[in-house]
């Protein structure tokens, strides 16, 4: 009853202030969506630039080769067929005949080879690692040659990943991460765009001459950019907006869950797999002994986490592969709430308590979004480690690049973070874990300074195993190892939900939920 309460003066206000205006763009009436999103991207080419805000609108201005379902069956796209070779190493491309560019100029697989060949060299998840070359033998086939097989080759082919771009635009001897078509490109995907308003809005219209018939189903989409999520809610409740993805805070998705004309649903999207975890600097003292960084992980009750401070909304996590995934696994240590044994691990440690009760200080970072799985989580921790004699310092860091700047220069003691697994393992997994990846000064990378030669071992044999028995065995014992070294101590799933018009269908649930194509959404 508060909740709503609240909700509603902030949308009185709101209206008064004229921070929610009458709706400025059709809705079903013109057969268009409006889509309410609080990102803004800083282009919209998904070849050089990870990011939700990013992929997003990129999935739908730009084809891939091939997609995804949501049972993880790759799916014919601008490719309609593909074999690999009896080595696994050479993948042979069957483009679809009369594919167009939004400026009309056919897609060849010229443009398929540069494509693949730009998110090789630029993309931030170092995708396509293995492609040594690309052969081209006539318009149509498009021959990808490995230096060794690649079990998550197909699904980096999928939107979000790997957009086809028009050669004849991009390849103009400019830098392609600062190339001016970023903000403007002619796109190959069920949509074309019409106008980019960093601070407003990005306005998609329906390209006639797309390749699969009868998509895209809208004419029109509006991604209309809030200044936060409480203003995206509102617009929500005001029917401002008709569609809205990836909302993560809870007292919108719990309000929203409630308005008789929405739907509000966790399905789609299990591909992405957002886990909240608590990481740890094993390069500084005392987080290089295991046993300090185990019972930190003991003082964390994930039931109370989960249940009460986020409402019964997430899933407890227990390792570094989200429960959605095919290669995940619940036996590995489960780390439930055990002070006497984390007092113990901690005495083993040699971190006795002085006169005072203390046995170190130590602090937490924390970003100021989020707040349901941030400061909540950090203030939680602050008052358990008390309860063993650790003297916790919370800080709050001003702004996301402030963040980004500390803990990509290794310059914590703990920090709340949130890391996608995006997929196959060798994506979104395998980046916070591996030795060669500790690299200075770039976020979401091993920045806890984690090395075990095991771990590297088994991600090495994983990355390149085709028998998929096998390959999960391999993550099975990667899972355990982690969960035992506790580089990370692994709290919850974040929820990524959506609200929509109850008169929509169609709606994308795939893997990437609405990181991929919504050519199929309509109106009633």
């Amino acid at each position: 009853m508060q909740q709503s309460i609240r909700f509603a003066m902030v949308l009185l206000g709101s209206l008064a202030c004229g921070i929610i205006s009458s709706p400025t763009y059709a809705g079903k009436e013109n057969n268009s969506v409006i889509w309410a999103s609080v990102g803004t991207p800083r282009h919209l080419n998904p070849a050089v630039q990870s990011g939700v805000y990013t992929m997003q609108p990129g999935a739908q201005i730009f084809a891939s080769p091939l997609r995804v379902d949501g049972d993880w069956k790759i799916q014919p796209y601008l490719a309609e067929s593909w074999e690999f070779g009896s080595d696994n190493k050479t993948l042979t491309l069957k483009l679809r005949k009369g594919a167009k560019f939004h400026d009309g100029a056919p897609i060849t697989s010229a443009d398929v080879a540069f494509s693949l060949m730009v998110v090789k060299k630029y993309h931030p998840f170092r995708l396509l690692s293995e492609v040594e070359k690309i052969d081209t033998p006539d318009d149509n086939t498009v021959i990808v040659h490995l230096s060794q097989p690649s079990p998550a080759l197909l699904l980096s082919l999928t939107p979000p990943f790997c957009p086809v771009l028009p050669k004849h635009i991009f390849d103009d001897g400019q830098p392609l991460p600062t190339h001016p078509r970023n903000l403007n490109p002619v796109g190959s995907g069920p949509f074309k765009l019409v106008d980019f308003n960093p601070e407003q809005h990005i306005i998609l219209e329906k390209f006639p001459d797309f390749f699969l018939p009868g998509r895209p189903k809208l004419d029109r989409v509006v991604i209309k950019i809030y200044k936060d999520a409480n203003a995206r809610a509102l617009a929500m409740e005001a029917k401002e907006a008709d569609f809205s993805p990836l909302i993560t805070d809870i007292s919108s998705i719990d309000h929203l869950a409630k308005l008789p004309n929405l739907v509000v649903s966790d399905e789609g999207g299990r591909g992405v797999g957002p886990l909240i975890w608590i990481a740890f600097n094993t390069a500084k003292k005392p987080f290089d002994d295991v046993k300090v960084r185990q019972a930190i992980s003991f003082v964390l009750d994930r039931q109370f986490i989960t249940k009460r401070l986020q409402r019964g909304r997430t899933q407890i996590a227990t390792g570094p592969i989200a429960p959605s995934s095919p290669y995940y696994t619940s036996d590995v240590e489960h780390y439930k709430v055990d002070l006497p044994k984390a007092e113990k691990l901690l005495d083993e440690a040699g971190l006795k308590k002085n006169a005072q009760g203390i046995r170190f200080k130590t602090s937490i970072l924390f970003t100021p979004a989020g707040r349901d799985y941030s400061q909540n989580v950090a203030e939680y921790l602050k008052a358990q480690l008390k309860r063993i004699g650790v003297d916790l310092e919370l800080v709050p860091m001003p702004d996301f690049p402030s963040w980004a700047k500390r803990v990509g220069g290794h310059d914590f003691d703990m920090t709340t973070d949130n890391v996608f697994n995006w997929g196959d393992p060798t994506i979104g997994v395998h980046r916070t874990y591996l030795t060669s990846n500790i690299r200075k000064g770039v976020v979401w990378s091993n920045t806890q300074s984690y090395s075990n030669p095991r771990v590297d071992e088994l991600l090495a044999k994983a990355a390149v195993e085709t028998n998929e028995d096998k390959r999960k065995q391999l993550y099975k014992e990667f899972q355990q190892i982690v969960v035992r070294d506790a580089p990370v101590a692994f709290i919850n799933v974040v929820p990524h939900y959506s609200a929509y018009d109850k008169r929509l269908k169609g709606l994308p649930m795939s893997i990437w939920g609405s990181h991929a194509p919504i050519d199929e959404l309509s109106w009633e």
